[in-house]
């Protein structure tokens, strides 16, 4: 394993980051695994000396939060010894303030959160897309309480367009607060839109960049084809299918030519090269059995050489924003 400082921050996580989302309630989605099918696979994580751990509240309505903490605190032996995050803003209820990022709704999943994790604190609380009916004041400000409370250690954002990162940095760095040391985005091989405003402004500001659906959940592993999904989860996820479209299997055939010459999976392939784009730290892996980490964790060692990188993105054409909402 490799490990990386979380863009300026002085927080070390390993270069693979694993996703909970996929650990919850079959009742919110029907690929979810449970707490007895989720430990192998975490255990597998943390034997591979992967310390870094992705939830959000919004996953299975909290139900992740709660295996996450359960797993985490049985399998190392220390708090210390893993880097928990987890994100807020999406509904978690049908009143008018359990959403969003006003101080009100943060404090209150803040809080929640914490008893689901069963923790005192959440090292990385990240926003979970721009609320635009929130000043981005009343939310820095009440994230800056949470951080000097003690509750947060570092903050970091997801998904929104560059110039309100930008607006939200600026603020907090105008006013004295905690400011945003990473960015949750939606990045990979056949998806690069970030690379036009939002990387570039990352690397400029010393912001670590995480990239979610970093093999397009699952085509650029081979679970979605031009016939349909190969999976129960590429079968049922229509998120996925606002996200990518038949264009994106030029770059997958292409994927797949150079990951059959050289005898590798597809999906390390797609991994080595978004771990060599600049300003990456560690893009968040989706994982329903431990050969999933093995091929995360091997990509590390692969690299590939400039005609490889050039073919693999030759084929790449733009896309309209997805993945903010």
């Amino acid at each position: 394993m490799e490990y990386a400082r979380l863009g300026g921050s002085g927080l070390k996580v390993s270069r693979i980051c694993l996703g909970m989302m996929g650990f919850g309630s079959k009742q919110w989605r029907p690929w979810m695994l449970d707490e007895h099918e989720a430990e192998p696979i975490v255990r597998r994580a943390a034997d591979l000396g992967v310390i870094f751990f992705d939830t959000a509240d919004v996953y299975s309505q909290g139900v992740s939060e709660e295996i996450t903490g359960r797993l985490l605190a049985k399998i190392f032996p220390s708090r210390d010894d893993y880097v928990l995050a987890t994100k807020a803003n999406s509904p978690m209820g049908q009143g008018p303030n359990d959403r969003g990022l006003s101080r009100k709704h943060l404090f209150a999943a803040v809080e929640a959160s914490l008893r689901r994790l069963n923790t005192d604190h959440i090292d990385l609380f990240q926003v979970h897309r721009w609320d635009p009916e929130t000043p981005i004041e009343e939310t820095l400000e009440a994230l800056n309480d949470l951080v000097r409370s003690g509750k947060i250690r570092y903050l970091g954002a997801s998904s929104m367009f560059a110039w309100q990162f930008a607006k939200a940095i600026f603020t907090a760095e105008r006013h004295g607060w905690a400011g945003f040391v990473s960015m949750q985005n939606h990045y990979n091989l056949v998806y690069r839109e970030e690379e036009r405003e939002m990387i570039p402004f990352c690397l400029d500001q010393g912001i670590g960049v995480l990239p979610w659906s970093p093999l397009a959940r699952g085509l650029l592993a081979g679970t979605r084809t031009r016939e349909g999904g190969q999976t129960v989860r590429a079968r049922n996820d229509t998120f996925a299918d606002r996200l990518y479209d038949e264009s994106d299997f030029d770059v997958v055939d292409v994927l797949n030519t150079i990951a059959g010459k050289r005898r590798t999976p597809s999906a390390q392939i797609a991994l080595a090269w978004l771990l060599g784009r600049s300003g990456v730290t560690a893009p968040i892996i989706g994982a329903s059995r431990t050969g999933h980490l093995d091929d995360a964790v091997a990509a590390l060692d692969v690299e590939l050489d400039a005609d490889e990188a050039t073919r693999l993105e030759a084929p790449y054409r733009p896309h309209a924003i997805r993945g903010h909402s």
